[in-house]
């Protein structure tokens, strides 16, 4: 695998999760920054040595209300 993507959605109480499409992993943080740190960790855990994707994509999603 070359390439893991997370959907990354603004969390209900703030802050930021990320889900991987191809794998079981999960994780949240509470900013950016955080969340780029707390994927790679997870990656990482995931995969054996020598295994893990060599890049990592995040899918920012947002949903956006108006007014009818």
């Amino acid at each position: 695998m070359q390439e893991i993507i997370f959907v990354v959605e603004q969390a209900p109480e703030g802050g930021f999760s990320a889900r991987a499409l191809e794998a079981s992993i999960f994780t949240q943080a509470e900013s950016i920054e955080d969340l780029h740190a707390r994927v790679r960790d997870a990656v990482r855990c995931h995969f054996d040595n020598g295994d893990a994707p060599r890049m990592i994509r995040l899918h920012f999603v947002r949903d956006e209300v108006i007014a009818a």
